[in-house]
């Protein structure tokens, strides 16, 4: 599927129309429910993307800008990105972590109901971004174009009361974002090197490939050398995990 930006929208609901309720689980296993977030008096911004598209990545650090000023989903904004079933679950979560680094990650539904939802909304190109009010009617069904976050902070209406504030999530963002202070090269042609940041203490690594499969696993505790010579040429998925909780998660192209 090509990424197309003439006729990005959520074309099912045009603005002003009410939205059916839905429920989706993130990669982290959180369950979003656009009635409870109604009912909370959320405003809902909806990220519908996948992870190779180009204007997608470009326009990440503007979403994930705003998921940080914004609260980390702890204010009036609900920041979540829906992956179109193109993706496992692993790059699903990379997307962010790859093309919006030094940010807090947005919430990302990949297997969870990404591609059902994307239907649902009637979504072909992308990125699509669309921002639902607390009484469940789309305020607007194609944020486009995208120049930094004040474009998302224009659709805001007034009287939303959505103000800046602190991050909750941050300090776990953080942590994670430190795991791992270097894993380079990128590309690499098998021997990846992989530095922990400081204080990260040791690391759990986990390798998958594209379709999600394990094909490795070692425990790091400074640093250390992987040596993926004899995989396939492609994309891979590396997990870092210590004994905190913090993760972090990598993209690794082999490319012999």
């Amino acid at each position: 599927m090509a990424a197309s930006l003439a006729m990005a929208q959520a074309s099912n609901y045009p603005n002003g129309s009410t939205v059916d309720d839905f429920t989706v689980t993130d990669t982290q296993g959180q369950v979003h429910n656009l009635n409870d977030y109604a009912a909370a008096g959320k405003y809902v911004l909806l990220d519908f993307f996948f992870y190779n598209c180009g204007p997608c990545q470009a326009h990440a650090p503007y979403y994930s800008q705003l998921y940080q000023t914004y609260g980390c989903n702890g204010g009036n904004l609900i920041c979540i990105e829906i992956n179109n079933g193109m993706d496992n679950d692993a790059l699903t979560e990379a997307f962010s972590e790859d093309f919006a680094p030094g940010y807090a990650h947005p919430p990302a539904v990949g297997s969870g109901g990404g591609a059902g939802l994307t239907t649902t909304f009637g979504v072909g190109a992308f990125p699509t971004f669309c921002l639902i009010g607390p009484d469940m009617q789309m305020i607007a069904n194609d944020i486009w174009p995208v120049s930094s976050m004040q474009t998302f902070v224009n659709e805001f209406p007034a009287g939303s009361n959505i103000t800046p504030q602190q991050c909750s999530a941050l300090g776990v963002d953080e942590a994670a974002e430190h795991l791992a202070s270097r894993v380079w090269p990128v590309p690499s042609n098998g021997l990846v090197h992989v530095e922990l940041g400081p204080n990260a203490g040791p690391a759990e690594a986990e390798l998958s490939d594209a379709s999600g499969r394990l094909v490795g696993t070692r425990h790091i505790n400074i640093s250390g050398t992987l040596d993926l010579q004899g995989l396939e040429d492609g994309n891979y998925i590396l997990e870092l995990r210590n004994g905190q909780g913090a993760r972090s998660m990598h993209r690794i192209t082999l490319v012999h």
